[in-house]
């Protein structure tokens, strides 16, 4: 393994920094593509990195623009392994006004581009990417209303890809995670390809995130209906349901360069199918954190509304070996993170 290097893009987002944590931990050499100098900076700055020592078993390439043709040709060279993590997340707010250039384009394009300079590199054997099962679900079950009894969506589903135009960045970013899901399919049954390709789909990723800084960013990204059901946030705006622990999916991305998991797709989701509902997240932290709620520091009276996704991924705990953490768990990690960041 020592000579084995793996790729990975992304390091710098919440999936991203804990499956390079994990891949190092695991033995690998790592080489991380990141999109600056400050990126790299930002990294080794970390807890996690400075405690594993990892020198050169860590090395960083500079790509600053994944979607120019030809991004990962020199990343990519005597590489074994690929982790391809890098993809744009919807922002906070919809200030953006082109959604194809900053959402769409960049998840397709870092795909194809890793995939494109992969063919050109004759020593890796498998490359692993992040995609989302909302790419796996149509718009209406994702923004709009509940999945209906009678269906459950797995490893199987596919859905068209949305032509817009889009009235949220979320309905954007669902577009892009769908082009760049059917883009992987493409490559993974062309006869030509010589490399396995596994693709894992998380739902709503809930978690300690070591590169949040400051309490209040924790409510950026994925762990926002979280921190807004426990500090008093009231959304009327319903999301899906259905979530997995941060470790969790580190760990399936790698999990799967191990050649006895099969290629294709695995759905990362935990609770079944039946999923949780957010506002969970009041009785839990009331339990769980009694004092930081009688002194303010946690007002669980949040409402989120949840839409039920029924979004099946007991193959991935077949195939990898694994029981997913529940929602509890997800919850209370992201919640000691924000006490501890509070000081």
């Amino acid at each position: 393994m020592s000579e084995e290097i793996v790729l990975i893009t992304g390091a710098t987002g919440h999936v991203g920094f804990r499956t390079l944590v994990l891949v190092l931990e695991a033995g690998y050499q790592v080489r991380a593509a990141v999109r600056s100098q400050a990126k790299v900076e930002e990294i080794l700055e970390t807890k996690s990195i400075q405690a594993l020592k990892p020198g050169s078993k860590l090395n960083f390439t500079i790509v600053p623009d994944l979607t120019i043709d030809g991004a990962y040709q020199d990343a990519i060279r005597d590489v074994t392994y690929v982790l391809h993590l890098a993809s744009p997340m919807p922002p906070a707010s919809d200030e953006l006004s082109d959604y194809g250039m900053t959402l769409i384009k960049p998840a397709i394009a870092g795909t194809v581009n890793i995939l494109k300079a992969t063919a050109l590199e004759p020593r890796i054997k498998r490359v692993v990417i992040t995609s989302s099962a909302a790419a796996l679900i149509e718009a209406k079950y994702l923004f709009e209303e509940d999945t209906p009894l009678g269906t459950v969506w797995n490893e199987k589903s596919r859905t068209a890809i949305p032509e817009g135009p889009f009235s949220s960045s979320f309905h954007a970013y669902h577009a892009g995670k769908i082009a760049a899901l059917a883009a992987a399919d493409e490559y993974a049954t062309d006869p030509k390809t010589k490399f396995d390709i596994v693709t894992i789909l998380p739902s709503f990723v809930l978690g300690n995130n070591e590169l949040v800084t400051r309490a209040p960013d924790l409510a950026l990204g994925s762990n926002g209906p979280v921190m807004g059901v426990v500090l008093g946030t009231k959304s009327g705006i319903p999301l899906v349901s259905s979530t997995v622990h941060l470790d969790d999916v580190a760990f399936m991305h790698v999990k799967a360069l191990d050649p006895t998991i099969p290629a294709g797709t695995y759905v990362a989701n935990s609770e079944g199918y039946a999923g949780t509902l957010w506002q969970k997240a009041a009785r839990i932290v009331a339990e769980a954190f009694p004092a930081a709620v009688a002194k303010g520091l946690l007002n669980p009276d949040g409402v989120q509304p949840s839409l039920s996704t029924r979004l099946d991924a007991s193959l991935s705990e077949q195939v990898f070996g694994f029981k997913f953490k529940r929602f509890d768990e997800q919850v209370k990690s992201v919640v000691e993170q924000y006490l501890e960041l509070l000081g």
